[in-house]
């Protein structure tokens, strides 16, 4: 593709989501609800693992509050921009804006899905190998883990980001997307993007598909072990654990997948899906975990006084 003219553009226009301009002020609103909500159920969680000397140690709630941290940095990188798209006037993002939006949005993203595998992984040996649990998975190890997954992120993020912004961008200049992604971004450059796009779905359908994959495979064990246990009780409790993270996964690689698996597309519906991983999963991800979780609710219990009583995983 040739250049349409030889200056390189210094920002980007984003065109949001597309809506009703009567629901304008609602969508702000309804936005700025979901924002305000993500980051304080997420501090919540984040504060009673910190606090509560029964969670804090445990690798499980380290997890979990790691999980937050990704949540209301996510919901921070997008959706205070998105909001902006129900404001009046033309607001662009400088370039290295656009640059920084996609990295740490694909940092945190990609450091959330091996965060997921290391949690499955986490159940598997609590339930499937629990003599052996307190030597495979400890405070200790489990950090270790957790900043492997954010080195591997932050590698993974600036890998998109750079082969993204290599390219020549001279116009035009319009995002057709509420945040710069890398399909959206891609369609603005002026040059071949074949490879791009082949090497952005191979490195991305590698992240998802293996930490998928081995998710899949945990939670087969998991589910053969859960079987095996004699008591309802127990069944019961077991499966309680791991619903809130199945749930959160589903919710968060199915549309991950619909976007980036398919290249050279440009589905409508694609906004539609990244909504999902963007603000409705950081949203989420606190009430399901803490609705679903009798410790992290008897541990709030415990921080503001009320009764509460030790529970076994």
């Amino acid at each position: 593709m040739e250049r349409v003219n030889s200056t390189l553009l210094t920002e980007f226009i984003l065109t949001g989501i597309p809506y009703p301009l009567r629901l304008r002020t609602f969508l702000f609103v309804f936005f700025l609800l979901i924002y305000t909500l993500t980051q304080l159920g997420n501090l919540l969680i984040l504060i009673t693992v910190w606090v509560d000397k029964q969670l804090h140690t445990r690798p499980m709630y380290i997890f979990l509050a790691i999980l937050s941290i990704l949540d209301m940095g996510i919901s921070t990188i997008i959706v205070p921009r998105l909001m902006m798209n129900f404001t009046l006037g033309v607001k662009p993002i400088p370039f290295g804006g656009c640059v920084a939006q996609l990295y740490f949005y694909h940092f945190l993203g990609s450091t959330q899905c091996f965060l997921y595998t290391l949690m499955a992984y986490d159940r598997y040996l609590a339930i499937c190998r629990p003599l052996r649990y307190p030597v495979l998975m400890n405070a200790k190890l489990s950090i270790l883990f957790a900043a492997g997954t954010w080195v591997a992120g932050s590698i993974h993020g600036a890998v998109q980001a750079i082969l993204t912004f290599h390219l020549p961008y001279c116009g035009p200049n319009q995002v057709d997307y509420f945040f710069c992604d890398i399909p959206a971004v891609l369609r603005l450059a002026c040059a071949d993007t074949t490879v791009n796009e082949l090497v952005t779905s191979v490195n991305i359908g590698v992240v998802v598909a293996s930490c998928f994959s081995l998710i899949f495979l945990s939670y087969v064990q998991i589910i053969l072990a859960i079987l095996r246990i004699r008591m309802a009780d127990g069944r019961r409790r077991a499966f309680s654990t791991c619903g809130a993270h199945v749930t959160m996964v589903t919710v968060y690689y199915v549309p991950c997948a619909f976007i980036y698996l398919r290249p050279g597309t440009n589905n409508p519906l694609d906004g539609a899906a990244a909504l999902f991983p963007t603000s409705i999963t950081p949203f989420l991800n606190p009430f399901i975990y803490t609705l679903r979780n009798q410790e992290v609710k008897l541990a709030l219990k415990r921080i503001i006084g009320g009764p509460g009583t030790n529970s076994d995983v």
